[in-house]
Formats: C-alpha cells, structure tokens, sequence
C-alpha cells in the first residue's frame, strides 16, 4: 500500500465518483469531503468502503481544501488531492511507488480526455497536488465576494509555508487521466473565466512557488492576444493537431475561455 492519504473534495459527484475510486485501491487511504450531496455520494462512498466525512462551509477563509487541511485527521502527512473527475492510472502508481518523497511536494500533471478519446497531446494541466499537509497551505485571497468559486480555493496553486521555503517542490512524470469534458463544462468555465477576470482585474494573485512559473504566468496575464496565445500553445506548440478532431476541440476551448475572461476584464473597466 501506498502510505499517502488521497482526499476527494466531492459535492454532487454522484456516478462520476465511482471511477476515481476504482482506481485508488493501491492507497493506504482515502476520504471523501462532502458537501451536503443530494444524491448518492454517500451510498458510494461505503460502498468502496472508503472514508465520507460531511462538510458545511461558513462562508469564510479557510475554504474547503484548506479546511480539510487544518481539520481533518490523516494517517500520513503525505496527502493526494484527486478531483472527482480525475483517475489515476497504473504507470502514475508504478511512478508514485518509486518516490522516496525527499521533497516537500510534487506537481501532478492531469491528461485530458474527451468523450472515449484520451489526448496525448496538446494542454495538460499540471498541479501542486501531492504534498507534506503540514508544510504547504493555501493562501488566502480577497474572493469571498465573488460567487464564482464559492467554498472551494480557485485556481491557484497552494505555497509553501514561510517556514518551509527552502525546501524543494518536484515534477512528476506521469499524468492522470482529467475527465473534465461533460454537460457542465461551459458553466463551469464561464464562472471560472468571471473569477479569474476579477483576480486580474484587482491582481489578487498570489505568488507562484517559483520564479519560472511566477514570470510565465504574469507575462501570460498580460498579454493582449491571450486567446490566440492559448490556441496556438495547445495546438501547434504542443501538438494538439495531432489528436485530430479531439486535439481541436481543446485548443478552442482554450481560445474561447480566454475571450470570455476578457469579455469579463471589459465589462470590469466600464
């Protein structure tokens, strides 16, 4: 058994969760955090005969992963947080397996599939996600005035806690699978593209843990073709033309995102 506590923030995941528990039996622990579901997710929950722990959230910092963090008893201080819609297969559990875990955190790569079709090129989604809990936290922002993102931290990484600076953070090589395309995928993203408008717009930010990603990410922030940008950086940078249909359909989901996070931005300065 892998001695990481996995932690699945969970609200309405109802079928979409059974997959991403299936896949998780090489962990010597997991917990699903659920936020007052109206359907089955507690049912699944025992039945994969994994830990439910029920969750309210009070309309404050902290949000709910870092709640997690702060609250929720763990039997190892290594944890894993895997969204509903994630998988884990079994070349990242071969690579998990060889880790001696000398760093402080580990950034996960996620593949994205749509519909059948697994993408092996084009965007990946890389995330600070496998963590000593106790020396990595998730910053408070001024969002709580913005419905977007609710009780969950948007999409930021967590930092390392000052005291913990000096330590090292690492770059897994194999990714999960993302099932994010479904039928809530374009609400989902037009709350997300109003919340990172208003995060640019009040440069609510915070700091990346690396000068690298620090200086790719504010140059991205402020460039005025970002649409175009993004488009080109999954299709052509990153092979995305090479999925075929699939590979366009993310590159454009990308361009149209982008636009609407400047729709947004507009609308700010008017």
């Amino acid at each position: 058994m892998i001695d990481v506590t996995v932690l699945i923030c969970a609200k309405n995941a109802g079928e979409s969760l059974k997959p991403c528990l299936e896949a998780l039996g090489a962990f010597d622990e997991v917990i699903v955090i659920d936020s007052n579901s109206a359907d089955n997710t507690k049912e699944i929950c025992t039945h994969y005969n994994v830990n439910y722990i029920p969750y309210t959230w009070n309309g404050v910092y902290p949000k709910k992963r870092q709640w997690v963090l702060d609250t929720v008893s763990t039997k190892h201080d290594f944890i894993f947080f895997v969204d509903v819609d994630e998988v884990v297969t079994p070349d990242f559990i071969d690579e998990i397996k060889t880790l001696d875990f000398s760093a402080v955190g580990y950034f996960v790569k996620g593949q994205y599939c749509l519909g059948t079709q697994l993408l092996k090129h084009g965007l990946k989604n890389n995330k600070l996600v496998l963590f000593h809990k106790g020396k990595i936290e998730f910053p408070v922002i001024d969002d709580l005035g913005d419905a977007c993102m609710g009780e969950m931290e948007g999409h930021y990484q967590p930092v390392l806690k000052s005291q913990y600076a000096y330590e090292g953070i690492e770059q897994l090589q194999t990714p999960l699978i993302h099932d994010a395309y479904n039928e809530e995928w374009n609400a989902r993203h037009n709350r997300y593209a109003k919340w990172e408008a208003d995060m640019i717009a009040g440069r609510k930010y915070p700091k990346e843990n690396t000068v690298f990603r620090e200086g790719l990410k504010t140059i991205f922030r402020n460039m005025p073709l970002r649409p175009v940008i993004a488009f080109l950086h999954c299709y052509i940078l990153k092979l995305g033309m090479l999925d075929g249909k699939a590979g366009y359909s993310l590159a454009h989901s990308r361009y149209a995102y982008y636009k609407q996070v400047n729709v947004f931005l507009k609308a700010n300065k008017s």
